[in-house]
């Protein structure tokens, strides 16, 4: 969060940013690697000197069904205490998306001038 906060001006989505990253290692360590310490995690980051963030984090599972994932929003998943953290990272990030078999996640926080343009931010 130093690396990108170099990048990219105190605008508010630095927590929204810091959330999504904590979900998709989150994920990978208890989901994807099975919270094995033989497995690891991988992340990159990359900033552009407007402030788009891409994010990756890849761990060294068997990957999940993407589309399979329960919409915690729906009443009868809302009171589950688990399936949020895909949520999180679609509704906070401007782009998600998963390769592998889920055990790649790509995420990307738009340029600051475009959040301005679409109002997202």
């Amino acid at each position: 969060m130093r690396f990108i906060a170099r990048f990219r001006p105190r605008d508010g989505s630095q927590l929204d940013t810091e959330i999504a990253l904590r979900e998709a290692v989150a994920n990978s360590i208890v989901h994807g690697n099975q919270e094995s310490p033989c497995k690891r995690v991988y992340v990159t980051c990359r900033c552009t000197t407007d402030g788009e963030v891409s994010i990756t984090v890849e761990d060294e599972g068997q990957g999940f069904d993407s589309e399979a994932v329960l919409d915690p929003t729906m009443p009868e998943n809302q009171l589950l205490t688990y399936g949020r953290g895909i949520y999180f990272m679609k509704t906070l990030m401007d782009e998600v998306r998963f390769e592998r078999g889920g055990a790649v996640v790509h995420m990307q926080k738009k340029p600051i001038s475009l959040q301005r343009q679409t109002g997202k931010g």
